[in-house]
């Protein structure tokens, strides 16, 4: 039998056309029992709470990117180590996304460590997509900044996702990344959207922001003329040789307070756990699922940072009687 899906309070019927700081302020302070009670009425409005949406993500080209998000160890800017690599060639990617559905993944991102794609790549990336898509799998990509005419190349590939994260809020963003502006952000957000494809666009905390910031950066997610379908929340994983390898972990409740938020303000988006699960315990993973997560990643690594692994997933899964999406 399906989970009982119960109405949402009558607070969250009906939302703001647009979400203020202050009324997300005033939910994301709530007392904790509230919050999770009302995050979980609205995903039960929405969503079976008892079924995770799977992805894998592939590094289809790792390294010597110019950028310098300085919690990122395959910017060239850093001290990581990390030598820069080729594109992967299609049949690898093939491959490695068979693995992937038959793992039971839904849906499957391929990541470059790029500031953007060269035209001459556009072939290679168009290829990826209609290879995986001829898998049955959903596709996605991040590969920085896109110009118009790729965004339309990749539609026309049919690509079902684009990710691309505001990683933080519009005032502490300088403190993370100058070598692309905000604003660069948000415009390839929208280039994505006016081309016909979905939105994947979330953020990373544990990065040295407020909490205010944390707001911020959800409020603006929810206020685009439409949210994205996929928010990704990323717990930072301090990574040897970037500027925050040494930053001050994020509190715990404080991070489920956010995915609770997240969830609130948009409430038919998937909202992904994302990196850092490798440092979470079972209990707090379930709490976030509680507070509304309800995708995840599977496999060993994420990027270039470890991930729980499936037997790790498929074990909590089954202890909390949860069970994954299946594709169609």
């Amino acid at each position: 039998m399906p989970a009982e899906v119960i109405p949402a309070p009558a607070t969250t019927a009906r939302s703001p056309a647009r979400w203020t700081h202050e009324a997300a302020s005033e939910i994301h302070d709530m007392g904790f029992a509230d919050l999770m009670f009302r995050a979980q009425s609205v995903h039960r409005a929405h969503f079976d709470p008892n079924r995770l949406q799977l992805s894998r993500l592939l590094n289809i080209k790792t390294g010597g990117c110019p950028e310098d998000c300085g919690y990122c160890s395959q910017s060239a800017r850093n001290a990581a180590g990390l030598k820069a690599g080729r594109l992967m060639a299609v049949e690898q990617v093939v491959r490695e996304a068979r693995k992937a559905r038959d793992g039971g993944a839904t849906r499957y991102c391929m990541g470059a460590a790029w500031r953007g794609p060269k035209d001459r790549d556009m072939d290679t990336l168009v290829a990826m997509v209609q290879a995986v898509k001829a898998l049955g799998l959903e596709t996605c990509m991040t590969l920085g900044m896109l110009s118009d005419d790729q965004a339309d190349t990749l539609a026309a590939a049919g690509l079902d996702y684009y990710n691309h994260n505001l990683d933080t809020s519009e005032r502490f963003y300088p403190e993370i990344v100058t070598t692309r502006s905000y604003a660069d952000r948000l415009d390839t957000l929208a280039r994505v959207r006016a081309a016909g494809i979905r939105v994947c666009a979330g953020g990373i905390l544990g990065l040295g922001e407020s909490a205010a910031d944390r707001i911020d950066m959800i409020v603006t997610l929810a206020n685009l003329p439409e949210p994205p379908e996929s928010v990704p929340i990323n717990m930072l994983i301090r990574m040897p040789g970037t500027k925050l390898a040494d930053a001050d972990p994020v509190d715990p409740f404080d991070f489920v307070r956010s995915i609770a938020l997240t969830r609130i303000l948009m409430p038919r988006s998937h909202v992904r756990l994302t990196a850092g699960r490798s440092m979470m315990s079972d209990e707090l993973q379930a709490l976030c699922f509680l507070a509304g997560a309800n995708s995840i990643f599977v496999g060993d690594t994420l990027l270039t940072a470890a991930n729980p692994g499936e037997d790790r997933d498929a074990a909590l899964l089954r202890r909390l009687g949860m069970t994954a999406e299946t594709a169609g």
